[in-house]
């Protein structure tokens, strides 16, 4: 028998300090007798941990940039119990060995918890669909092509058919690759004075337009990655109210980050899709408000320094920010979204989008656990990044409200 009593921490929305204990895996109650080891949670408010429905974790292949421990530890460091990985490795993920294999490591490591998507085709080329039903039983959590955009839309039909039948979704990185052509930023005023090729927001809202009449046809649930455009966000508003079961996601870094970045040439603010306007960014905010948005995805994507000290033309696409995610929400924020619907963007939001039970603070829920520090103030110093990726778009910048402690299953994954 395992337990673990965290003590001196609030429930969201209240002001008084209670204990919860934990035993084998579980929430066993609040303000029991301390069991177990005994932990201090310094005043700070409690909440299931969170859930990352998108993260780019390299591993296998790639693991120059990340691997699963470093990836996992940054995770568990920005609060996060779950992480789904992207199958977009070297070499893909779209056998069951390879889906095994990686939460098997991922078991060993005591971190955030790894629940891998698998690629909707073989070697995501987007021509056969991969063994949906094997991989799912080997622990494939979601089938997406993400990394690449699924051009034939018959593939795509039947992947949504088949996953639907298995109880899966697939998610998709809509954008239509002839549009976005060689873009490598948001096209538009500032593409234009730079003289770089731009990727057009109707890249991303022609694909999303022919997603959802595959949707509407099928009536199978797709769920779309990292939205980008206020167009894209009408389109999907609009499908919603049809009833279609269409999900999204945003990333914090298309809430505040815009194509003015990329004046410095830096290509640390290259990412796909690419950053757009102050209206998308404010648009999406918007969606996240009324309830068009459904969770939030960090699209954590670690690239090694060198690679992306190239230029714009040549380096590659990502940001890698897992651990900064709840804190850049909560400083910019918090004020309009308010705690309870930063949490649930964050935690129940992505379990609904996933098909998972709802996390909650109740006995007997699993023991999934963030404590966070509402009030404390810290720099961003990408040298302490537990992420390979130790640089940073907001180096230097003041936020708040850090993550202090995460438990996963019971079990201590990150104490700051």
């Amino acid at each position: 028998m395992t337990s673990l009593t965290i003590t001196h921490i609030k429930r969201p929305g209240a002001d008084r300090l209670e204990s919860v204990t934990t035993e084998n895996g579980v929430i066993k109650g609040w303000n029991l007798p301390p069991e177990g080891e005994v932990l201090d949670g310094r005043g700070g408010t409690v909440a299931p941990a969170f859930i990352e429905p998108h993260a780019h974790l390299r591993e296998p292949g790639q693991t120059q940039k990340e691997d699963l421990a470093s990836g996992l530890a940054a995770a568990a460091a920005g609060g996060y119990g779950t992480v789904v990985s992207m199958p977009n490795t070297s070499p893909v993920v779209d056998d069951p060995a390879t889906v095994r294999a990686l939460i098997e490591k991922a078991e060993g490591l005591g971190l955030a918890r790894l629940r891998p998507a698998a690629a909707l085709t073989r070697g995501q080329e987007g021509e056969h669909l991969a063994e949906l039903a094997s991989l799912k039983e080997a622990g494939a959590v979601m089938f997406t092509d993400d990394g690449r955009t699924n051009e034939n839309a018959r593939v795509l039909r039947l992947g949504l058919e088949y996953a639907h039948s298995l109880g899966r979704v697939v998610s998709v990185h809509a954008e239509d690759a002839s549009l976005r052509a060689d873009g490598v930023m948001n096209e538009g005023p500032v593409s234009e004075a730079l003289g770089l090729p731009g990727n057009p927001a109707a890249a991303e809202a022609a694909r999303v337009a022919r997603d959802l009449e595959i949707v509407a046809q099928t009536g199978a649930r797709l769920h779309i990655q990292h939205l980008s455009t206020a167009r894209a966000l009408e389109l999907v508003r609009a499908a919603k109210a049809r009833g279609l079961p269409v999900t999204c996601e945003v990333c914090p870094h298309h809430l505040l980050l815009t194509d003015e970045a990329l004046r410095s040439f830096d290509a640390l603010y290259k990412v796909a899709p690419p950053l757009r306007t102050q209206a998308d960014a404010d648009a999406l905010l918007a969606g996240l408000l009324d309830g068009t948005v459904d969770c939030l995805a960090t699209d954590h994507a670690p690239h090694t320094r060198a690679e992306k000290e190239r230029d714009l033309l040549e380096a590659p696409f990502g940001i890698a920010y897992i651990e900064l995610a709840f804190p850049l929400m909560w400083t910019h924020f918090g004020e309009r979204l308010g705690l309870t619907r930063l949490l649930d963007l964050m935690t129940a939001a992505p379990a609904r989008v996933l098909g998972w039970p709802v996390p909650t603070l109740e006995p007997g829920a699993p023991a999934d656990l963030v404590v966070l520090d509402l009030e404390a103030e810290r720099e961003v110093d990408p040298r302490t990044f537990l992420s390979k990726a130790k640089f940073s778009p907001w180096a230097g910048e003041t936020l708040r409200g850090w993550p202090t402690l995460t438990v996963v299953g019971g079990r201590v994954a990150f104490r700051g």
